[in-house]
């Protein structure tokens, strides 16, 4: 087992960073995916022992969350997103500093820091100092560092932050080849989905500091279910506009948001079977130009915070990615996301 993490929360001051985290992962390569602000790095920041839990427990790599030290940090290499070089160092000299650092004695530090510079196609670069590396140099450097204490489990962040489309489909070749190579477990933290369908064969997705869904790469690039239900926040009724064009139905939807005006705008598509408001619908109360305004002003806005539940059949061949990515596109966050197996409507959703 790689890690465990149960029930855990981070909090920096008053701002959830961190939300009830519970995860149990194998080795191998893992994408942690979601937007900025998901809680990625706070996420990578616990498993290196940067940062304690302020709630839950578990463990990484046998050690306990609660007493994570340089024993686990020699075991673990961490390429951080940001630059965290130091100036008038040469690339050799930086890479076998990091090696010191990670508790390497010197010699072996030097001797593995220009094996690894050889691995990463730097050899003729080694000697340059930092400050005259491109971006693409500087990436691969900041990866022999986290290399170079042949490490069990690299933490990637934002690897190809800055990269033009050839450096970053090299990095990811290298990334790939070099997992392979060394039999290297990869957590690759990123909001690009392509780069985990590149490197991973397993998936985690952060939202708001949840985790939104769990599983393999394989998993979610197939049509699961015919019919979903979302946990859904923010413009909904363009969000559900979206989904009746690409040939979505909307088979259920919660008492706020089926109400006529949101009812109306799909009913033109045809698409809305039925809601629990019908018999309000039915007799026509409710409506009314100042109504649907102040509706639409509240659940349709960017800011809208009302969370929703819907019950959906989706086409065949559809993928549940689409689910996030019209969600995106109209400023929507889908908070949970379930195969609606039973076809029925699930009531333990509820609003927060």
């Amino acid at each position: 087992m790689l890690l465990e993490l149960v029930d855990v929360d981070f909090a920096y001051g008053s701002r959830p960073a961190l939300r009830g985290v519970n995860l149990r992962l194998a080795e191998g390569r893992i994408g942690l995916l979601g937007p900025n602000g998901a809680g990625k790095s706070t996420l990578l920041r616990i498993l290196l022992g940067l940062l304690r839990p302020q709630r839950g427990h578990g463990h990484v790599l046998g050690y306990p969350l609660s007493d994570l030290d340089y024993r686990v940090r020699r075991s673990i290499g961490y390429m951080a997103e940001s630059d965290c070089f130091v100036p008038g160092l040469s690339g050799v000299e930086y890479v076998a500093l990091a090696g010191m650092l990670y508790g390497l004695p010197r010699h072996e530090a030097w001797r593995s820091a220009h094996r690894v510079l050889d691995l990463l196609g730097l050899e003729e670069a080694r000697y340059r100092r930092l400050e005259e590396y491109s971006t693409g140099m500087k990436q691969r450097l900041k990866l022999a560092q986290a290399l170079v204490h042949r490490p069990r489990l690299l933490l990637l962040d934002e690897p190809t932050s800055g990269l033009d489309p050839a450096g970053r489909e090299a990095l990811l070749d290298l990334l790939v080849s070099l997992a392979q190579e060394l039999s290297l477990s990869v957590i690759l933290s990123t909001h690009i989905l392509a780069d985990v369908e590149r490197v991973c064969g397993h998936v985690v997705m952060l939202q708001e500091g949840r985790v939104l869904a769990e599983g393999s790469l394989e998993h979610f690039r197939q049509p699961l279910a015919q019919q979903y239900v979302l946990k859904v926040r923010g413009a909904v009724l363009n969000l559900c506009q979206a989904l009746v064009k690409q040939g979505v139905t909307i088979l259920e939807a919660d008492g706020q948001l089926a109400s006529e005006l949101a009812l109306e705008a799909l009913r033109e598509e045809g698409q809305v079977i039925r809601s629990d408001d019908a018999a309000t619908l039915g007799s026509g109360e409710g409506g009314g130009d100042g109504f649907g305004k102040e509706w639409l002003a509240k659940h349709s806005g960017p800011c809208a915070s009302t969370v929703h539940n819907l019950r959906v059949r989706v086409p065949e061949g559809w993928l549940p990615r689409r689910f996030f990515e019209l969600a995106q596109a109209h400023d929507c966050i889908v908070h949970q996301l379930s195969p609606d197996v039973a076809g029925s409507w699930w009531v333990g959703l509820g609003n927060h």
